[in-house]
């Protein structure tokens, strides 16, 4: 072989020759297929994986199609949305013993009742958010509701947990909407298991407890001082009520205020929301728990109710207890505060501030602004209301 032959061929002047000329630039081209293929496995590979996620999580959501029906039928009797953007959502918590280990919390007798319900609103330019906790006893009117078995509850002035017990959330939505004349645009319900599961994908939530907590009934034993809660002891926390605080559903809900303000600044404060691996779980925790309306029934659906959430500074994010006081007839229930509980409810219903305090100065009524009319749809003056911020020490 020449020296020119061995040089056409690619080979270098020696016996063997050497990786010059065509030869080189054909094992670069192969090795730029091999990674180029590689990189494309990769990323089909990656997308697999990532869709493979988001069917398992969007599979997760339970569509609550029996309340859409049932709110359609009543569609001409609801209230109309006032501000375009602004959103009402409902959140009910379920005492469902069903579900993995849901049972040790009581008999299962074949029907839920709403252990906590809680009204958000969300402003609309997403600056703001105001939960509103309604009382289980709180006396109310409850409309004719339909039942799991099809026949109709007669209209009825009840304990306000009487029309999820006996008409499902529908029934809640509708006894709401009478009771604010806001209009509920989605509602969730989330059980027992899916609050602790949500506790325990961010690791836990940490609170602070005045006095040891030694409590058989809600399976706590907790010391004095700040305490991270797991889910099993975050559940028994916010349900715990004869034997934390006065004993008062209202105590134990300004408790649930707190916890949920702390679970909020944890969730935003750990980079789970920026890490798909912390993420994960707690979409996972979550979604698995949800029962909602077909509008929320999906993760592109929740993703476009909360995408606007992340830029709500935590000071913004609101928490108080409808105005309540004992029910004149009987103690043990509760009775709205008027004329500030229609204050509250016109100022969300328009879209408009409130303000919330620990604390009243001496000689305030709660609720109260120089100027405003509790009849008027206006906006005014900005009330003032108890409560508490996301933002406020749960340490002090």
């Amino acid at each position: 072989m020449d020296d020119a032959g061995g040089r056409a061929r690619g080979l270098g002047p020696g016996a063997g020759g050497s990786p010059t000329g065509l030869g080189l630039i054909r094992r670069r081209r192969r090795w730029v297929r091999w990674v180029a293929g590689g990189a494309v496995l990769a990323v089909v590979g990656a997308v697999a994986v990532g869709w493979a996620a988001y069917r398992k999580l969007n599979g997760n959501i339970t569509s609550d199609t029996t309340a859409a029906d049932e709110l359609a039928r009543f569609d001409e009797e609801r209230p109309t949305a006032l501000v375009r953007g602004a959103q009402n959502i409902l959140v009910i918590g379920s005492d469902s013993r069903s579900g993995h280990q849901n049972g040790q919390y009581g008999r299962n007798t074949g029907t839920e009742r709403s252990d906590t319900t809680i009204l958000l609103h969300l402003a609309a330019n997403r600056r703001s958010a105001t939960a509103v906790s309604l009382p289980r006893d709180l006396m109310v009117n409850v409309p004719s509701c339909r039942r799991a078995d099809g026949s109709r509850t007669e209209p009825v002035f009840a304990m306000f947990n009487y029309a999820f017990q006996n008409g499902g959330s529908a029934c809640t939505i509708r006894t709401v909407e009478r009771m604010t004349d806001i209009r509920i645009d989605h509602h969730v319900v989330v059980d027992f298991r899916g609050f602790k599961e949500m506790v325990d994908a961010v690791d836990g939530v940490e609170v602070c407890l005045a006095a040891p907590i030694r409590d058989k009934q809600a399976r706590l034993r907790l010391p004095a001082g700040k305490v991270e809660l797991n889910g099993e002891q975050a559940l028994g926390y916010v349900r715990a009520r004869k034997s934390l605080g006065d004993g008062s559903d209202t105590e134990r809900m300004d408790r649930q205020q707190r916890f949920l303000a702390a679970l909020a600044a944890k969730v935003r404060g750990n980079g789970v929301l920026l890490n798909p691996v912390k993420l994960y779980p707690v979409l996972d925790a979550a979604t698995s728990s949800l029962t909602t309306d077909p509008g929320l029934a999906s993760l592109r659906g929740l993703y476009d109710l909360v995408r606007g959430l992340r830029t709500i500074p935590m000071e913004k994010v609101q928490f108080l207890t409808v105005p309540r006081k004992s029910y004149a007839y009987d103690a043990n229930r509760d009775e709205l505060i008027e004329p500030a509980a229609r204050r509250l409810f016109a100022r969300l219903r328009s879209d408009a501030p409130v303000a919330v305090a620990r604390e009243l100065p001496e000689g305030a009524r709660e609720g109260h602004a120089e100027g405003l009319s509790g009849a008027s749809r206006t906006p005014g003056p900005t009330p003032t209301f108890r409560g508490s911020t996301a933002a406020d020490e749960a340490c002090e």
